[in-house]
């Protein structure tokens, strides 16, 4: 708080878009996948819809980290039909993340080898 001729001052910072760092890259990698032409939004919507409701089913989702478990999982059936990727190479590079968040240091950047 500042304090300006007796008068304090609030300060609101806006509240972060995103829970978690990788919520905001998994939108922003979907879209650029969306304006590359790689799926329309209404099918995107359309699977995503799926994934919520497969997500949700015995529960309501809080919009965080559940919401977001779900874009992902639509986002990997994306890249499954389409043939971008291959559910093997999915479960490698998931391993791969595992392991190098697993091995790397309280505090620095998590990154591949």
């Amino acid at each position: 708080m500042a304090k300006l001729s007796g008068t304090v001052l609030t300060v609101l910072l806006p509240e972060p878009v995103f829970e978690e760092v990788w919520h905001g890259q998994l939108f922003a990698l979907t879209v650029l996948l969306n304006e590359a032409g790689h799926f329309s939004w209404a099918d995107w919507a359309k699977k995503f819809g799926i994934s919520l409701k497969k997500h949700g089913f015995d529960r309501e989702l809080n919009g965080g980290e559940d919401y977001f478990t779900a874009w992902l999982d639509a986002l990997e059936g994306f890249l499954t039909e389409t043939n971008m990727t291959g559910q093997k190479d999915l479960v490698l590079i998931k391993e791969a993340w595992k392991t190098a968040y697993l091995s790397t240091p309280h505090g620095a950047p998590v990154s591949l080898k």
